[in-house]
């Protein structure tokens, strides 16, 4: 795609307005870091064009600070006090790493996380947001807590104009199959193959 011009356009009925504009399903998947962070620069660049940002992390633990949620909590604030950007909501949804779960049972963090996803179709039916970004929303499905089948109906039959982008590792293939546009994250290399530890401002 030089310089973001298809390279075919499909004989489907639409105006060129009308095929960009349309409301996109996104997944960020892959074993590599930085699913969640394109997904939050994202957000970023939908706050910029004053769009109603909703995130909603679902396996992260509720005490555990994120510098995005910072940052972009500080720009919904520019928001609501000079009318910059746009609003911005974050929500977490469950409770512990999805690699190391840990306060509460398998049943407390899966009543959790179909709450959280109920509370999302809600919205999406609202019409609430303009972009919503669904943090490790993999997981839940992959883990059978949440129905992959109901998260592609609901997302195709959402009304409006309201982008989705859903990160986590190992997307199931029917999420894939119905998202717009699809990327995964492959490693080449990582600090910690050689023994790194995270660091602040990297990972966190």
């Amino acid at each position: 795609m030089p310089q973001g011009q298809p390279e075919q356009v499909p004989d489907d009925g639409l105006t060129t307005r009308m095929r960009r504009n349309r409301p996109l399903t996104i997944v960020h998947t892959g074993v590599m870091k930085g699913k969640s962070t394109a997904a939050f620069g994202l957000a970023l660049r939908g706050w910029n064009q004053g769009w109603n940002i909703g995130v909603f992390q679902f396996v992260k633990s509720a005490k555990w600070k994120v510098g995005e949620e910072t940052a972009l909590l500080a720009l919904g604030g520019l928001h609501t006090s000079q009318g910059l950007g746009g609003p911005v909501e974050w929500h977490k949804m469950g409770e512990g790493w999805s690699w190391t779960r840990k306060a509460g049972t398998d049943e407390d963090h899966e009543a959790a996380a179909v709450e959280g996803w109920r509370e999302i179709q809600r919205r999406l039916a609202a019409q609430t947001h303009d972009l919503y970004v669904l943090d490790e929303f993999t997981y839940p499905m992959k883990w059978g807590w949440i129905d992959v089948d109901e998260v592609v109906a609901t997302l195709r039959e959402r009304p409006g104009h309201q982008h989705v982008v859903i990160t986590g590792r190992d997307a199931a293939p029917a999420l894939i199959d119905a998202a717009d546009l699809v990327t995964e994250m492959t490693k080449i290399k990582h600090p910690m193959d050689a023994g790194q530890k995270g660091q602040r401002g990297i990972e966190w």
